[in-house]
């Protein structure tokens, strides 16, 4: 976790588990728990809005929870519209958004029409990217359907779609006003989807959370098996350091941010790089967690072993931790020259000084490439 930063407010209870990301009036609550899904009409009441909704969700999350949403909504008063996308990283473009605002505008939305994030980590990018500049900005309720994104994608605003030239370099911060994060769901996700999660959740215990990591090391087949309690409380520890790190430095502009970015330097890359078809996120960023730390060993940074015991956990997971040869490294060299966090050829990267702590080293990026 980033040095200094802010303390997230938890309150919990049976099966629930409330953070608060603390931005002074713009502070929102990430709610983890379960049958929160039943929740939402009734929270986007308390929030006083009303009338028209719109639901941006994706083809296959639709056919499992578009219905009972919309029966939600409509017996809490709401009037939604619903907007399907089609699923997939490679859809988290610019056509993708134009497609977003016409059926909104097509809708008659106002600016106090809320958007509601009905899916994954692309939905959430996506529909919280067209709030942020529809009408100079509509609020958005993220409802993350994933286990990356309600422990990553869900919390701190970030918005985007991706370019050729790599992932989410268009975009903009546009905080929602409540995330909820119901577990229950997970449990329709397919395993893959669930393991890329995990990377992310393996993520946060490097950076951040030693116990944490210790915690999944002893527990991760339960975790796997989306352990009611256990999940709860891991998307929870996870949510509570975001929100934390986010707190402390909201738009990156003091670096404490960028801690999150542990692996997702050659992870965006290796991404970019195969057209966002042939990897998930997390599976890019296990592979990117792993080339991190061996960079940290080579540079002395931290202790020999240590990117072992990371490569290990991910392994158990059921995560890629190699590059595959057929990835071209100049590929990789060429997607990290126009990576959002790269000025001058050179990288603020994440280097892990030992498991729950990391370090900012400026590296240029051929020094990256030539320790993968």
């Amino acid at each position: 976790m980033a040095a200094g930063a802010a303390e997230a407010r938890v309150t919990t209870g049976p099966e629930r588990r409330d953070v608060v990301v603390d931005l002074g009036p713009r502070s929102y609550e990430v709610v983890v728990g379960t049958e929160l899904l039943d929740e939402l009409g009734a929270r986007l009441a308390r929030l006083a809005f009303h009338g028209r909704v719109a639901v941006v969700t994706s083809t296959r999350v639709a056919r499992l929870y578009r219905d009972p949403v919309v029966r939600g909504l409509r017996a809490a008063g709401f009037e939604p519209l619903v907007v399907e996308l089609p699923d997939g990283e490679e859809h988290k473009t610019l056509a993708s958004l134009a497609t977003v605002h016409d059926r909104l505008l097509e809708a008659g939305v106002e600016r106090r029409t809320p958007v509601v994030a009905l899916g994954g980590g692309v939905v959430t990018d996506l529909a919280g990217f067209a709030a942020a500049t529809l009408l100079r900005g509509l609020p958005t309720v993220l409802v993350p359907t994933t286990l990356l994104g309600q422990v990553d994608a869900a919390i701190g605003g970030k918005t985007g779609v991706n370019h050729a030239r790599g992932k989410n370099l268009i975009g903009a911060f546009h905080q929602p006003r409540l995330v909820l994060a119901d577990v229950a769901v997970l449990s329709t996700l397919p395993r893959r989807e669930l393991l890329a999660g995990v990377a992310e959740v393996i993520k946060y215990g490097v950076i951040g959370d030693a116990a944490l990591f210790g915690r999944l090391e002893e527990r991760l087949p339960d975790l796997l098996a989306l352990d009611p309690e256990l999940t709860t409380s891991v998307v929870a520890a996870c949510a509570r350091q975001k929100a934390a790190v986010v707190a402390d430095d909201e738009r990156e502009e003091r670096g404490g941010r960028a801690v999150l970015n542990f692996g997702h330097t050659v992870g965006h890359a290796i991404e970019a790089a195969t057209g966002y078809r042939r990897f998930l996120h997390g599976e890019a960023v296990a592979i990117g967690m792993v080339s991190a730390a061996r960079v940290s060993e080579r540079l002395g940074i931290c202790d020999a072993g240590t990117a072992g015991r990371i490569e290990n956990l991910l392994e158990r997971a059921g995560l890629p931790t190699r590059l595959p040869e057929d990835v071209p490294v100049d590929a990789l060299a060429r997607a990290m020259q126009s990576d959002k966090k790269s000025s001058g050829g050179r990288i603020r990267y994440v280097c892990v000084a030992h498991v729950g702590r990391t370090e900012l080293v400026e590296l240029a990026v051929q020094d990256i490439v030539d320790r993968l």
